[in-house]
């Protein structure tokens, strides 16, 4: 079993200001994206340009941040709303939802969609691949953060926290969310069987909602809601089954149907 080093939280202080490591992880997200994006525009056939792809990001960006964290007010954090209303500015110290942030990039496609007159199922797919870079980071972000722990366990890449050997949940949900569905998205996307609109969409939905769903299983839910029935049923859990299903439904519809 491993130790946890209770890394610190703040990565770099200058004079008053404090540099945290979850904060730079989004940044790391956010760039890491718009890398991916620029070699996915200039593949042959792509009919996004270089130039589309900064206004896109930046449409995410918002999307992502504003999501993410109205989300998790109204999913997980409400509490701490009423007790102190300005912790909803308080991004750097952690409390984002992917859900919430995934519902905020859904809004801002749809704008980006109508402002470059694209459909949304195609701003869609040329995003989805690009997500998994940013779910990695922000599952380190967590890591460093010493949050989202997983249940005891007496595995050997256990992390011991407070005295007891838990399983890095974190770790987990980088590996699945972050670099395997991320293969999968990027070899999916290099073949023609994601020229059908909304495949790789769906692909993404389903994978990240599968992937969720079993480390929900490992994962001790949220202190202040618990498990909210039959004794392992957490929010993560209500809030991944859609996307599991939604993203069925779009890999398995007949071809040529729109999306």
């Amino acid at each position: 079993m491993i130790e946890y080093p209770g890394f610190d939280p703040v990565a770099l202080r200058i004079g008053p200001l404090a540099i945290r490591w979850y904060g730079m992880m989004y940044l790391v997200g956010f760039v890491a994206a718009w890398w991916l994006a620029q070699r996915r525009c200039r593949r042959p056939g792509s009919t996004f340009t270089p130039e589309m792809v900064y206004d896109m990001i930046f449409y995410c960006c918002l999307g992502v941040l504003a999501g993410g964290r109205l989300g998790y007010m109204l999913f997980y954090g409400w509490q701490n709303v009423l007790a102190d209303p300005l912790y909803i500015v308080r991004i750097w110290e952690g409390g984002m939802s992917f859900h919430g942030g995934l519902l905020g990039v859904c809004l801002a496609a749809l704008l980006f969609a109508r402002k470059h007159n694209r459909s949304f199922a195609e701003v869609a797919d040329f995003v989805v691949p690009l997500v998994p870079a940013g779910l990695f980071a922000g599952r380190i972000g967590n890591f460093i953060n010493g949050e989202l722990w997983g249940k005891p366990s007496d595995l050997p890449w256990a992390f011991v926290v407070d005295g007891v050997a838990r399983h890095p949940t974190q770790l987990y949900e980088a590996l699945l969310e972050g670099l395997v569905l991320f293969a999968a998205l990027w070899w999916y996307t290099s073949g023609p069987s994601a020229r059908q609109s909304g495949r790789a969409t769906g692909l993404f939905l389903a994978g990240y909602g599968l992937f969720r769903l079993l480390v929900e299983f490992l994962r001790l839910p949220d202190q202040h809601l618990g498990y909210l029935a039959f004794g392992w049923l957490t929010m993560g859990h209500l809030l991944s089954l859609p996307m599991l299903i939604v993203g069925l439904w779009l890999l398995m519809r007949p071809a040529g149907r729109p999306a």
